[in-house]
C-alpha cells in the first residue's frame, strides 16, 4: 500500500483520517504539532493495536525544513494542519496566516521539490461565506468573513496556483462543518452536547438563526480517502457535504430533548460573532464528489449525534465545560 502522510493528525478530522487509513491498510506518518510534554493529541487516544501501527514525527507546520523531512519517503499527502477556530482568529489573524497560509506554501513546496504523487489540502466551507444561492456548488463566489476564512481561502489560491503552475497533483478538498468523537467544545455540538451532560440547564450559545449543513466525521473521512483514489479529481475542488441544513436553534433543541428537556437556551453576547462577519447559510451540493467518486454520505444526523453523545458521555472530563472556548 502507498505510504501516505497526515498533517495535523493530532486533532480532530486528522486523527480519524489517520485510524481509516491504518484500516484500510495503508502506511501512515502522522505530523503532530511538537510540545514539550511529548503530547500527540488525540493520536494518544487510538486503541494501542492501532497506535503501533502509526509513525509518528513532530514538528511545526510553519518551519519548511522540518515539513520538508517530514515528507521524504511519501507517496500522498492529506494537508490538515491548520488554525480553525474563528473567534480566536479575530485577535490572533497573524498566526493564522503563518499556519494556514504559510503552512499550505511549506507543503506545496516540499511536495514539488520531494515529487509526490498526490497533494489533498484541506479547504473549508466558511470559505464561501454566506449563500449566495443553494446548494453551494464549487463554483460559488467566495467570501472572507472572518480573518480565518480569508487565510483559508488564501491557502486554496496558493494551491490551486501550484496546480497551474508546476502541473502538480493536487486537489482542494472542503468539507462542511464536520462533527462527532474528539472535536474540541469550540465547536457548537460539542459545545451543546457537554454542557447538558454536565446538567447545565442554560445552555449558552451564540446566533440560533444560522443553518449548516454538518457531516458526521466518518463520512468526512471516507470523503477524502476516496477523492485521493479519483485520477479525476486532481486540479479540482471538491465539496464534501450532506446536501441538508438545519438551523442551530433547531440543532440545539434536538439536543435538549434528547438529553434534558428542561434546559433552555441562552442567547450570550460573547458568543456572537459580529454582524458582517457571521456566515448565515451554508447548505452544500454533492454532486461533485458524487460524480467524481463513489462517496455517499452513510450517517443520518440522527445516527452522527447518537454516536456524539455516547463518547462524549464517557469522555466528559476531557472538556472544560465551565469556560467560553474560542
Amino acid at each position: 500500500m502507498k505510504k501516505v502522510l497526515v498533517t495535523g493528525a493530532d486533532g480532530f478530522i486528522g486523527s480519524h483520517l489517520t485510524e481509516e487509513l491504518i484500516n484500510q491498510g495503508y502506511k501512515v506518518r502522522a505530523f503532530a504539532y511538537y510540545n514539550s510534554f511529548n503530547s500527540w493529541g488525540w493520536l494518544d487516544t487510538l486503541p494501542k493495536e492501532i497506535l503501533k501501527e502509526i509513525e509518528v514525527f513532530t514538528g511545526d507546520i510553519r518551519d519548511p525544513n522540518g515539513v520538508k523531512e517530514s515528507m521524504k519517503g511519501i507517496d500522498e499527502v492529506y494537508h490538515l494542519a491548520a488554525l480553525i477556530a474563528i473567534p480566536f482568529s479575530y485577535h490572533s489573524p497573524d498566526s493564522y496566516v503563518d499556519t494556514n497560509i504559510k503552512g499550505t506554501l511549506n507543503v506545496l513546496q516540499a511536495a514539488r521539490d520531494l515529487e509526490i504523487s498526490r497533494i489533498l489540502v484541506t479547504s473549508t466551507s466558511e470559505v464561501y461565506g454566506t449563500a449566495r444561492y443553494v446548494p453551494i456548488d464549487e463554483e460559488h463566489p467566495y467570501q472572507g468573513q472572518s480573518p480565518y476564512s480569508a487565510t483559508k481561502i488564501g491557502a486554496d489560491r496558493i494551491s490551486e496556483s501550484f496546480y497551474r503552475s508546476f502541473d502538480m497533483p493536487v486537489t482542494i478538498v472542503r468539507p462542511f462543518n464536520t462533527y462527532g468523537p474528539r472535536q474540541s467544545a469550540r465547536a457548537v455540538i460539542p459545545t451543546i452536547i457537554t454542557q447538558l451532560l454536565a446538567g447545565k440547564e442554560e445552555i449558552k450559545l451564540g446566533s440560533l438563526t444560522p443553518t449548516r449543513d454538518f457531516n458526521y466525521v466518518k463520512d468526512t473521512v471516507r470523503g477524502f480517502i476516496e477523492i485521493a483514489k479519483s485520477i479525476s479529481a486532481i486540479g479540482e475542488e471538491i465539496n464534501i457535504a450532506t446536501q441538508q441544513e438545519i438551523s442551530i436553534g433547531e440543532l440545539a433543541q434536538a439536543m435538549i430533548d434528547q438529553i434534558n428537556p428542561n434546559a433552555k437556551i441562552i442567547c450570550e453576547e460573547e458568543r456572537l460573532r459580529p454582524e458582517k462577519s457571521e456566515v448565515n447559510r451554508l447548505l452544500g451540493s454533492n454532486e461533485k464528489i458524487k460524480k467524481l467518486t463513489s462517496w455517499q454520505p452513510k450517517y443520518t444526523l440522527e445516527k452522527g449525534l447518537a454516536e456524539t453523545i455516547e463518547w462524549m458521555r464517557n469522555n466528559l472530563d476531557k472538556y472544560k465545560v465551565d469556560i467560553y472556548n474560542i
